[in-house]
């Protein structure tokens, strides 16, 4: 019992154990996002200013972006290129690894209201049509719908949607859900401050406020927790936490 116990306080010293990052907190005010590559770096999201900032682990500035419109950064797990999606202005935008535009696709002419969107990889994106009530496959390099599928459900809700597999996850503000393409829903649970979903190899990772949880199926498990974390994220490696206007990394 006492090998067991000490093997225990071992792992729970070891995922415990934190880094503060050299960043000023001055950095982190005002933050309403915060993502990490698989290179250390960190990116800053503020909705005050709609500006994105690129720092390496040092808390050196490597780019910065500022649009003039509310925009929301898809994920930066491929660093030299970014998808950045405005509900405003009807675009996906993808930026490099200095944050310069690459590219920018249009959904104005080709659909009515696009709700929110998900790049799949650098040809095919899905798309939540709100005024067609679908989900449109569309490769974007040949200006093609590939495939739509019905789903009469409130789009108005969404906060995030990922789609692998045949399935199609969404998360609410309060609630994490999966269905297939048949609109059929798989599973549904309610969740606490939802902010983002991430793929990471055959995992999909629900990203709280102050959690990272992993649906295993048909049940969600908890993999990471601070209380007092105002954000958390993650890369494959650790996670990264802001809390009291502090950068912190966790190594599991």
């Amino acid at each position: 019992m006492k090998l067991l116990q000490l093997l225990f306080f071992s792992f729970f010293c070891s995922f415990s154990a934190q880094k503060n990052l050299a960043f000023d907190s001055l950095m982190l005010k005002d933050v309403r996002d915060l993502l990490s590559d698989d290179y250390g770096n960190i990116y800053l999201y503020k909705n005050k200013d709609f500006s994105f900032t690129k720092y390496d682990s040092l808390g050196i500035q490597k780019g910065k972006l500022m649009l003039t419109l509310p925009f929301k950064i898809q994920s930066v797990q491929n660093p030299l290129n970014i998808p950045s999606f405005s509900e405003n202005a009807q675009e996906l935008k993808f930026f490099d690894q200095n944050l310069n535009e690459i590219q920018t696709v249009n959904f104005r002419q080709k659909f009515g209201f696009i709700r929110n969107v998900y790049a799949e990889d650098l040809q095919q994106i899905w798309l939540l049509d709100e005024s067609m009530k679908r989900l449109v496959q569309y490769n974007f390099r040949e200006d093609q719908i590939v495939n739509s599928f019905p789903f009469n459900i409130n789009f108005e809700e969404l906060t995030d949607f990922l789609v692998f597999e045949s399935k199609v996850y969404f998360l609410g503000r309060n609630w994490f859900s999966v269905y297939n393409f048949k609109a059929e829903k798989i599973f549904e649970t309610p969740i606490e401050d939802g902010r983002k979903l991430r793929r990471e190899n055959q995992n999909i990772l629900i990203m709280g406020k102050n959690t990272v949880q992993k649906w295993d199926h048909l049940t969600l498990k908890t993999v990471f927790s601070s209380m007092d974390a105002q954000i958390v994220d993650k890369n494959s490696a650790a996670y990264f936490v802001i809390k009291d206007n502090k950068l912190y990394l966790y190594h599991p």
